[in-house]
C-alpha cells in the first residue's frame, strides 16, 4: 500500500471528503442524571441525618414540661451537669464528624467507619421514644423512623460500595492521582 502525499496548496482546495472529519460525542440528554460517587451519597445521608436530629431535639423543647425540667435542672431524669452536656456533645457531634469522615477517607476505611457506626446509630436513635408517651408516639415514630432510614441508606450505600478490581501488579488504586506521574523533558 503507497501512502498518499499531503496536499498543498498547488493541488488547489481540498474536496469535501477529504475535510477533517467531526469528532462526535454522544451529549447528554437533558434530565441525564450523571453518577454520583458513593462518598458524596453518604454525605448527604449524613446531612440530613444531622439537620433531622437537631430539629427532633430543638422540637421536642415544645413539649409541655421539658423547658421547665431544664430550668429545674434536669433533663429527662438525669441532673445537668458537665459530664452529661459532654456526652451530649459527643452524641451530636458523631454525624458531624461523619459528615467530614465520608468525604475524606479512602474507601476501605470509609466503608467500613459508615457501617460500624451507622449500626451504632441506629439502637441509639430508638432510645429517643424510651419514657415516650402513646400522646408522642407519631412525633417519635416519623423522627426515628425517618432517622433509621437514612441510617440504612447509608449502611446499604456502605455495604455495596463498588469494589475496584486489582491491577495487574497487584495494586489497587483507589485515587486516580496516583496514576499521574510528573516526568521532566528530556535533556
Amino acid at each position: 500500500m503507497h501512502a498518499r502525499p499531503a496536499a498543498t496548496p498547488a493541488d488547489g482546495p481540498l474536496l469535501a471528503k477529504e475535510e477533517p472529519m467531526a469528532i462526535r460525542t454522544n451529549t447528554p440528554k437533558l434530565l441525564d442524571t450523571p453518577p454520583i460517587p458513593v462518598q458524596a451519597k453518604i454525605a448527604a445521608a449524613w446531612t440530613s441525618f444531622m439537620f433531622l436530629y437537631v430539629y427532633v431535639d430543638v422540637f421536642n423543647f415544645y413539649k409541655p414540661g421539658v423547658v421547665d425540667g431544664i430550668l429545674n435542672g434536669l433533663i429527662w431524669k438525669f441532673d445537668i451537669s458537665s459530664t452529661l452536656l459532654t456526652i451530649f456533645l459527643v452524641s451530636v457531634s458523631i454525624p458531624a464528624l461523619m459528615l467530614v469522615l465520608s468525604m475524606t477517607l479512602p474507601a476501605r476505611v470509609n466503608r467500613a467507619t459508615n457501617l460500624v457506626v451507622a449500626s451504632l446509630l441506629i439502637p441509639y436513635s430508638m432510645f429517643n421514644a424510651a419514657g415516650a408517651t402513646w400522646e408522642w408516639a407519631a412525633f417519635y415514630g416519623i423522627s426515628i423512623g425517618i432517622e433509621v432510614l437514612l441510617l440504612a441508606f447509608i449502611l446499604r450505600s456502605a455495604w455495596t460500595w463498588p469494589r475496584t478490581p486489582a491491577a495487574a501488579d497487584g495494586s489497587v488504586t483507589t485515587d486516580p492521582r496516583k496514576d499521574v506521574s510528573i516526568q521532566s523533558p528530556a535533556a
